[in-house]
């Protein structure tokens, strides 16, 4: 056996080592789900919102439920290594039909719910999928106008909403789950007893896919190995000493959030909570995860462990600083005093064990604690950041809150995690240090920033049907390239600076790296939300900017105002400034001027005269996920920014032409 496969009943030969966790026999999804049914059958698995309150299902009715839902999709015709895609938004029903699928002997298959049905299509019929699981009739609508093109298309389930029409093999929810009384437990049994944990049981496209042809397998090991891994690296608890408490609003179709909310939970027996229905329901337009419901949701479950993405993070720093601008003099006094004390004993804390001053009890109690009960996040006791690393600004301003925010590392071909910040391995801005018993190497150039390559019993089986593609991903003895570029400190902790794929090649040949610049501006210009530095093929680089303006909290739409932040920021600069036109249009000069010193600081830092930023223009908009701008965890789409803003840019060169 090989590290890697392409082909979808292949086997994979794991990555073991002689260690604690490594020693543990590799085992299947089904033996997981099983040991915690087992050991924790009446503690609360699952919490969904309906109109007339909670439903909840405890851990070995979720059990139950799973092996229902894969005896129904045998009955269905599910056959060995074909999948069940999935799309919509995130329930009980979605966590029970991934597991079934799995249980089943077939694939889970997570499917984003703005994806047109030229998307699903093509999804479907790379992968033999031989049932659709929707959530309502809009999803349903796009199964069935392709469904003439599937060949293996057996069944679609809706679990949500009444079936607005009748037609053959389409199920509601319940008469699918019925469907597992003609499957006996022993022939489910057989299927489930004849999976190996090197196997392939998820398939998950990858996140930085510019395309739809890269398909990862995710083995049994892969999924069970690294949730394992996981745990051991975090602080949770487990009944009966206590219970985590976890929300759910990430997309599932994404690993990281398929990673924590699933299959950590389970492990832990944690209990998961699912937003109402309604809170799905989007328009046309995406909108970022969380948008319309999160901030309400927290306040009334309250979680234990929080994982948030950058606009998440940066709508609770706004609605921070509003609260504090808002706040008597004697609060601001009170709030500026214990954030500065929060900050620095916090920093401290990265480098070594020391211990708080006797008056950061009084700072936790007048200003800590209320922060996080402002947030819904009392009960919180781990806070990390899923999706681009957050600007040095933010990881700050929450941590003089006593709100440290771990950063993570990780791919979809890499089981979505690699490296991880916690309590007992923390410093800014790194992304913490690897799973144990993986390993981590920087093929370091002259600037000791180089490739990260990455082994471990988390990094996929290969990609579907692309032998070639695989064989670019890895060597022969298993090491990934992630095509991301960093470093690594003396002590193991890994900073990520950029991607191969970014680098600006300029006119003289010269190759820049622009993440850490566009970092620099953030810093330096702190009523900037967004930088994007371009120049390919050009004799110079320039920077298209956006201001940090209020965000539409039902759709996540950027609105003109500026936000209480950049207001206060303005003011102080002596500009009565409130909205990005009275910057733009009335080409406001102390914010400009502003602004141009902020970049000579920046270039004052360039590692080079080819790094200098030369020209710089400010957008008439933020970017958005909505607007195109941005993907789904915040991450900067640079080729479609490039496209939608090509006349602004060609406006920064016109000298040249």
């Amino acid at each position: 056996q090989n590290y890697w496969t392409s082909e979808r009943h292949g086997q994979v030969q794991l990555r073991l080592e002689k260690n604690s966790l490594d020693c543990e026999a590799p085992h299947t999804v089904h033996d997981m789900v099983m040991d915690t049914a087992i050991k924790y059958a009446d503690y609360i698995a699952l919490g969904s919102k309906h109109k007339n309150g909670w439903h909840t299902l405890t851990y070995i009715e979720y059990y139950e439920q799973c092996r229902r839902a894969a005896k129904a999709f045998l009955k269905l015709g599910l056959e060995r290594f074909h999948s069940v895609g999935i799309m919509g938004f995130n329930s009980a029903e979605w966590a029970i039909a991934s597991i079934g699928a799995i249980m089943a002997g077939g694939f889970s298959v997570g499917i984003l719910s703005t994806n047109s049905p030229k998307a699903c299509q093509v999804i479907a019929e790379n992968t033999d999928m031989d049932i659709f699981v929707v959530d309502n009739d809009r999803q349903l609508q796009k199964v069935t106008q392709i469904q003439s093109y599937l060949k293996h298309l057996k069944g679609i389930v809706q679990y949500k909403d009444e079936l607005q029409v009748e037609q053959e093999n389409l199920y509601s929810w319940k008469e699918f789950l019925n469907l597992a009384g003609d499957i006996s437990d022993e022939k489910l049994d057989r299927v489930i007893d004849s999976q190996k944990p090197n196997q392939c049981c998820t398939l998950v496209y990858s996140m930085g896919s510019t395309s739809l042809s890269k398909i990862v397998m995710l083995s049994h090991d892969n999924i069970t190995w690294t949730t394992a891994a996981t745990v051991q690296s975090l602080c949770y608890k487990c009944p009966p000493e206590g219970q985590e408490v976890l929300v759910s609003y990430l997309p599932l179709s994404y690993i990281k959030a398929q990673i924590f909310d699933m299959w950590v939970a389970i492990l832990v027996a944690g209990t998961l909570y699912f937003a109402p229905p309604e809170a799905g329901r989007v328009g046309m337009i995406p909108r970022p995860p969380g948008a319309g419901f999160l901030m309400d949701m927290l306040q009334e479950v309250q979680p234990t462990t929080f994982y948030g993405t950058p606009w998440i993070w940066e709508r609770m720093l706004d609605n921070l600083k509003t609260s504090q601008l808002d706040s008597s003099p004697l609060r601001r006094k009170l709030d500026c005093w214990a954030m500065k004390l929060g900050l620095s004993t916090n920093k401290k804390r990265m480098f070594e064990q020391v211990h708080p001053p006797l008056c950061f009890r009084l700072a936790k109690m007048l200003t800590f604690n209320r922060a996080r009960k402002f947030l819904g996040l009392s009960h919180c006791e781990q806070f990390f950041n899923i999706g681009p690393g957050l600007p040095t600004a933010t990881l700050d301003f929450f941590l003089s809150l006593n709100i440290p925010i771990f950063e993570l590392y990780g791919l979809s071909e890499g089981t979505g995690i690699h490296t991880l910040s916690s309590h007992q391995a923390f410093r800014l801005p790194s992304c913490g240090k690897g799973l144990p018993s993986t390993h981590t190497k920087v093929k370091e150039n002259e600037k000791c920033i180089g490739n990260i390559c990455i082994w471990g019993r988390n990094i996929f089986m290969g990609y579907l049907n692309d032998k070639e593609g695989t064989q670019k991903m890895m060597d022969c003895y298993g090491w990934m390239n992630t095509g991301d570029l960093g470093c690594l400190d003396v002590n193991g902790f890994l900073y990520v600076l950029g991607n191969v794929k970014d680098l600006i090649t300029l006119s003289s040949g010269e190759k820049i790296n622009p993440r850490p610049i566009e970092e620099r501006v953030k810093t330096h210009i702190p009523i900037v939300r967004h930088v994007m530095v371009v120049g390919q093929d050009a004799p110079y680089l320039c920077a298209l900017l956006t201001l940090k303006c209020q965000i539409n909290s039902e759709t996540g739409e950027p609105r003109t105002a500026l936000t209480s932040e950049a207001v206060a920021f303005c003011r102080k600069l002596k500009s009565q400034s409130t909205r990005l036109t009275d910057i733009l249009h009335k080409h406001d000069p102390v914010v400009m001027e502003f602004i141009s010193q902020g970049i000579k600081a920046v270039n004052a830092e360039a590692l080079s005269e080819s790094a200098r930023i030369i020209k710089w223009a400010i957008l008439d908009t933020d970017f958005s996920v909505g607007g195109g701008e941005l993907g789904i965890t915040e991450r900067l789409k640079r080729v479609a920014v490039a496209k939608m803003y090509q006349a602004e840019i060609n406006d920064l060169y016109k000298d040249l032409t």
